[in-house]
């Protein structure tokens, strides 16, 4: 029997902290005007000292499970998208793996910034035609860890959540119909974490001099993502032989409204087809698209058939784009 390959189950998982842009008037010299008119966020969620990427990944994975009507031993591969797992290693879905019990899962993690559940979403799908049953695709980032809460160009971008999905077989005609995945490296320089690694090892001076903390070159990141996103999308509509029109829902890495609002226009998406909650969690990085997913699947606004194009950028530069045709479920 021919199949496809898609979405079976989603879930999402933030902390309960806020932090208000009114918070952040108390910490660093910026408003929250400021905030909100150049980047559209008025919240973000932190995790507290004693939660890690593998609690709050965990968590969103079980409930994928729920809506999936699964177990964990169902599952026999996770993927975990993040870029900052709970430590250099092992990886974070090995950790994950125990916590849920999916005990005939294989596990790895997968580094590709923002752009990194697209990412490991088109690596689930050739995984499952390659003879994968159910592959758990989880989108996770604390990126309050790795913030700079000093520093008021990026300390207001930021937030902690995860998402997941549960991708399987669907019926033919749905599913992930076409992804476009890519990057840039000579872009790396402009999004980075400078030291921790192999090329800058912990010392005293990296800690002294601030170099465990993400660096950004705003507008070089804003140019590239506005441009990469409308040129991905195109791509993968061709691709999947649709236009911007078959599209019902436009999901964006919630990164910053200008940047979303702008690829939109580019594309001619309308209001009613984008979905943005940026101004609830902030730029959550890899879990940024799974759980807008997640939230426009329990708002009940999708019917059987729809088109979902989600598109996202990140460090590396790296970028990727899919479309789903929602429903298929077998059995």
């Amino acid at each position: 029997m021919s199949f496809s390959v898609g979405i079976l189950g989603t879930g999402r998982a933030v902390p309960d902290q806020v932090l208000t842009n009114a918070d952040l008037e108390k910490r660093v010299d910026t408003t929250d005007e400021w905030i909100t008119s150049r980047t559209g966020i008025r919240e973000r969620r932190i995790a507290p000292n004693d939660m890690a990427a593998s609690d709050l990944g965990a968590l969103a994975g079980r409930r994928a499970l729920e809506s999936a009507n699964l177990s964990a031993e169902d599952i026999d591969l996770i993927i975990v998208a993040t870029i900052t797992g709970d430590m250099p290693f092992p990886a974070t879905a090995c950790i994950i793996q125990d916590k849920i019990g999916a005990k005939n899962a294989a596990a790895f993690d997968l580094s590709a910034g923002c752009s990194g559940f697209v990412y490991a979403l088109d690596v689930a799908k050739n995984m499952v035609l390659g003879g994968s049953k159910r592959v758990l695709v989880i989108g996770v980032d604390l990126l309050s860890r790795v913030t700079d809460y000093s520093d008021r160009a990026t300390c207001v971008l930021f937030g902690d959540g995860a998402g997941a999905a549960i991708v399987g077989a669907v019926a033919d005609g749905y599913g992930i119909i076409a992804t476009d995945i890519g990057a840039d490296g000579a872009g790396a320089e402009f999004l980075k974490l400078p030291a921790g690694g192999s090329r800058r090892p912990v010392t005293d001076r990296t800690i002294e001099n601030r170099e465990h903390y993400l660096c950004m070159a705003g507008n070089e990141v804003f140019k590239f993502a506005v441009r990469i996103m409308g040129d991905s999308t195109h791509r993968v509509l061709a691709k999947a032989r649709l236009t911007s029109e078959d599209i019902r829902w436009f999901i964006p890495h919630q990164a910053n409204i200008r940047i979303i609002k702008s690829a939109a226009t580019r594309l001619g998406i309308s209001d009613d087809r984008l979905f943005i909650n940026v101004e609830r969690y902030g730029n959550t990085s890899a879990a940024s698209i799974p759980l807008a997913l997640d939230e426009i699947v329990e708002s009940r606004t999708l019917n059987d058939g729809d088109y979902l194009l989600v598109v996202g950028f990140g460090a590396g530069l790296t970028w990727g784009a899919a479309i789903i045709r929602w429903g298929g479920i077998i059995g």
